[in-house]
């Protein structure tokens, strides 16, 4: 089972020249609501596996890519689709809305 992938600060730029959407989330240790949505991310990661990259980005690692796109909450979830942030989700949410979010990416 593929598990989400561990962002950061020096690789941020490859992972994002992937061919498939990348859903990054930003999260910290000591997040609650981030505790809560992470099982739901490494879940999503095997199920998207082939089809999608899924990562977590630690953002008291990382205050670079954390600072570069404003993330002021967390978790704050990001899909990007050609270099670009194309969909957003501040806050935990259900998996069905991840997947949504996801799936409109693969079309």
């Amino acid at each position: 089972m593929a598990k989400a992938i561990e962002i950061t600060d020096a690789n941020f730029e490859d992972v994002l020249k992937s061919d498939h959407p990348v859903l990054v989330d930003f999260w910290a240790e000591w997040c609650g609501p981030c505790k809560m949505i992470g099982p739901i991310v490494e879940e999503l990661a095997g199920e998207y596996e082939g089809k999608a990259v899924i990562g977590k980005l630690d953002v008291d690692s990382n205050p670079e890519v954390t600072m570069k796109f404003g993330v002021r909450s967390i978790p704050t979830l990001l899909i990007f689709k050609g270099g670009q942030v194309v969909d957003k989700q501040i806050g935990a949410v259900p998996k069905s809305i991840l997947s949504q979010k996801i799936e409109a990416q693969l079309a």
